[in-house]
């Protein structure tokens, strides 16, 4: 087992749009199935609450698996479980991004997050409002343990 680190910013995005798109199907307590924002994939999420802020945790995204950071797919069922705060107008905001898209076309997560800003800009979400509450979760998610769990796979 080895401890995910702090996602991209963008990742908090993505994981709340994923709700907003209805993208998440939570199958029991600890299991849910994420698709992709191209709905050509999707990504298995487990997560076992080990304490107070410590979880085990298994997604076969790539964030997750290969840059060994807390993946968006983990991030969304995190959210709709209630461990990381979930911001409705924010939701609304990020819902309909064509993710994968973006960031294939720009590969530059910072070029893809001001343009998903400006877009928000234009639907009436602030900036500052977005900032705040993507700082709020990453503040959360640096309180917890998430350790990748690949035996989970199988759970």
């Amino acid at each position: 087992m080895r401890l995910l680190t702090r996602p991209p910013r963008i990742k908090v995005l993505e994981g709340i749009g994923a709700i907003g798109d209805g993208r998440i199907t939570t199958l029991t307590n600890d299991k849910a199935t994420v698709k992709s924002s191209m709905g050509d994939r999707e990504y298995k999420v487990v997560l076992i609450r080990e304490g107070d802020a410590v979880f085990r945790a298994y997604s076969n995204d790539n964030g997750t698996i290969y840059r060994g950071y807390v993946g968006y797919p983990i991030i969304s069922f995190m959210m709709i479980k209630d461990i990381l705060p979930l911001d409705r107008e924010v939701m609304k905001a990020m819902t309909g991004v064509p993710w994968k898209e973006l960031n294939e076309k720009y590969q530059k997560y910072a070029v893809v997050e001001n343009l998903v800003l400006t877009r928000a800009e234009k639907m009436g979400v602030s900036r500052v409002v977005i900032d705040d509450y993507v700082n709020l979760v990453l503040k959360k998610l640096s309180l917890l343990k998430i350790y990748f769990d690949e035996s989970l796979e199988k759970y």
